[in-house]
């Protein structure tokens, strides 16, 4: 049966308390998903003292500070906090990931180890970032908002160039706006990404709701990632347009009723529909009595239910024939 991956994003929603993040921690294990992600991070070698923050930044934010410097710098855990973490995540029976934002970052986390390298959207033209990925081997999962397919295509290049094989990277499809409007998510494009020859597809899920993250499963995701927070009022620039703990839960069970839905490819007749044949499925029989030598016509057969009897599709190999013995009204025709 499909299992289609879900990473529950905590991102930077902990505001940079490692209590709240192991909160986070607890609550996407009980809504069932695989992973728990965050973000690691050095503020000082992630932006410069001039970046601004994005429009959503502000809107979520708040406030008359417009350094995104300032805002990360808030929002970063100690690489002793992310080592608390993935105990905890072993702990209660979750993976733990982490996307590195900076270089150190990516020596840091795999200290820690992770089942995948998590690369970010913003990151997928860095190439001195990838090659450092890819270095250290293992898995990927590369988000490619904000790209074109040929970027797309460039970073699964370098990163199989540098280390990792294709048949070791998953791309997601993903709209880098904090919420996305859903007239800019274009799925569809999920199935352009599939020619890229990677292990496999799936979605990176920004907008409200869960609506579209279960339509990607139901599309073949083979991950899907939304973030999430304990509360959406917090300050912070992603509470927003996360999922509450009670709509991850939602998301977790939608996905995984998708993911038994999803079957084989196979069109063939279903353990559980074969005794609904003969119910459901009809008999030629005879539309009102006939004698033995009559001959079978349009007007003296019919075809009702229940389907134990001769198949209507042998209705042309009936009509003509002569009757071999009288039969009754309704009763079913035999071939002569």
């Amino acid at each position: 049966m499909k299992h289609t991956i879900i990473i529950a994003e905590a991102g930077v929603n902990h505001n940079g308390s490692p209590e709240m993040a192991r909160r986070m921690i607890r609550e996407a294990a009980a809504a069932g998903a695989d992973y728990v992600k965050f973000q690691t991070f050095r503020a000082e070698r992630l932006v410069s003292a001039s970046a601004k923050k994005a429009d959503y930044q502000r809107r979520n934010c708040g406030g008359d500070d417009d350094s995104q410097l300032a805002m990360l710098k808030a929002l970063e855990l100690s690489d002793a906090d992310f080592a608390m973490l993935a105990a905890e995540c072993r702990d209660v029976g979750i993976g733990f990931m982490s996307t590195p934002f900076d270089m150190e970052s990516i020596d840091s986390l795999s200290s820690i180890g992770m089942d995948y390298w998590k690369i970010p959207s913003g990151e997928i033209t860095n190439l001195p970032y990838l090659r450092k990925i890819a270095s250290k081997g293992g898995k990927a999962i590369l988000s490619t908002g904000m790209s074109t397919m040929a970027e797309a295509e460039a970073a699964v290049a370098v990163l199989e160039q540098a280390g990792i094989p294709r048949g070791n990277i998953i791309v997601l499809h993903c709209t880098t706006q904090y919420p996305a409007p859903l007239t800019s998510v274009n799925l569809l494009a999920m199935n352009t990404l599939r020619a890229l020859g990677c292990a496999g597809v799936g979605y990176s899920d920004h907008t409200d709701g869960i609506t579209v993250a279960v339509a990607a499963a139901a599309m073949g995701a083979v991950v899907v990632e939304k973030h999430f927070t304990l509360d959406r009022s917090l300050p912070g620039p992603d509470h927003k347009a996360s999922l509450t703990p009670l709509q991850l839960k939602e998301m977790v069970e939608a996905i995984r009723a998708v993911d038994a839905a999803m079957g084989t490819a196979d069109k063939a007749v279903t353990d559980v529909e074969r005794p609904n044949i003969a119910v459901a499925r009809k008999s030629i029989v005879a539309a009102r009595d006939i004698q033995a030598g009559e001959m079978f016509t349009e007007d003296n057969l019919t075809c009702k239910r229940p389907g134990t009897g001769l198949s209507p599709m042998k209705w042309d190999e009936i009509i003509g024939k002569l009757s071999p013995r009288a039969y009754a009204v309704d009763e079913q025709i035999e071939i002569p």
